[in-house]
């Protein structure tokens, strides 16, 4: 991979009011995101930014001024990593997020972040601090050629390893199963691997939209032509059968093996000291109306 254009910048706050169903702000330390997934669904923010270059190729490192009222944020809920990954490699240099971790110790904030690194656990300690707060980290396939293929973050296994890590230390730990491929990620793997550590799975199927439909629809003929027809089915058809099918074999393979499973219209009953709650949310287009209620799943 060629080297990232970086540029530092300074914004008024880094901190924006959000209109996603799991977060009252929405917190991102940098601009882009050099993990360059090939189905980067964040990739509209170049529209926004005035970047022309590739998705994945670029980095703004953010500088603000220190948050001055901390306390503001109390009870608020922060999702930190909406459209980049805080713990890019270049957070080892910059150290972006762990000053914004610094400057909300002791806010009270609820804090819950996405990654798909492992540089997370040089802030473990920091991350304990904030009452109740969680931590994703993205993995839909346990074949690290297939990874290879679709990002240029950490491997599967360091990612699983720094979430045991979390979870062993009391921070409430998600695996997010996302995208899932139809065809290759093999979810029931994922899951056994990951059931042991991690207090809530949430799985997404791969929603192709916008200008990287067509370099997945490409990287499929290619690479897994007897699985073209599926894709052609699903994604130019726009059939939901297949999504119908796993959530089926999804329920099933849940009760044998004593996991409580949910769609994102469920209703919830449950107990949290349970063994991991999995959440299915194929179907995007209701999530708006349903993921409210399950901000607080991994309490």
């Amino acid at each position: 991979m060629m080297k990232p254009i970086i540029k530092e910048i300074d914004v008024k706050n880094v901190l924006s009011k959000s209109n996603l169903p799991v977060c009252e702000y929405s917190v991102n330390p940098y601009v882009g995101c050099t993990h360059a997934c090939r189905y980067c669904y964040a990739s509209f923010m170049k529209r926004f930014t005035g970047h022309s270059e590739n998705w994945g190729t670029f980095l703004d490192v953010k500088y603000w001024q220190e948050i001055k009222n901390p306390g503001k944020y109390k009870g608020k809920e922060l999702f930190i990593g909406s459209v980049t990954d805080p713990y890019l490699p270049q957070e080892e240099i910059y150290g972006r997020t762990r000053a914004l971790l610094e400057q909300l110790k002791g806010s009270g904030a609820k804090l819950s972040i996405a990654t798909k690194s492992d540089l997370i656990l040089r802030d473990l300690d920091l991350i304990k601090t904030f009452p109740d707060a969680r931590v994703s980290w993205s993995i839909n396939t346990l074949d690290e050629n297939f990874r290879k293929d679709m990002d240029h973050a950490v491997s599967i296994e360091r990612r699983l390893a720094a979430m045991k890590e979390f979870y062993l230390a009391g921070v409430r730990t998600t695996c997010f199963i996302s995208p899932i491929f139809p065809g290759i990620t093999d979810i029931k793997a994922i899951i056994r691997r990951a059931m042991s550590q991690c207090n809530l799975i949430w799985l997404e199927n791969l929603n192709l939209r916008g200008g990287y439909k067509t370099v997945i629809m490409n990287y499929i003929q290619k690479k897994y032509p007897r699985l073209y027809p599926l894709y052609h089915e699903i994604y130019d058809c726009r059939n939901r059968s297949y999504w119908i099918m796993i959530d089926k074999e999804l329920k099933d393979f849940a009760a044998e093996t004593g996991l409580d499973y949910i769609t994102n219209n469920d209703s919830i009953n449950r107990d949290f000291n349970a063994p991991p709650l999995i959440v299915n949310y194929f179907y995007h287009e209701q999530i708006k109306k349903s993921a409210r209620k399950y901000k607080n799943l991994e309490a």
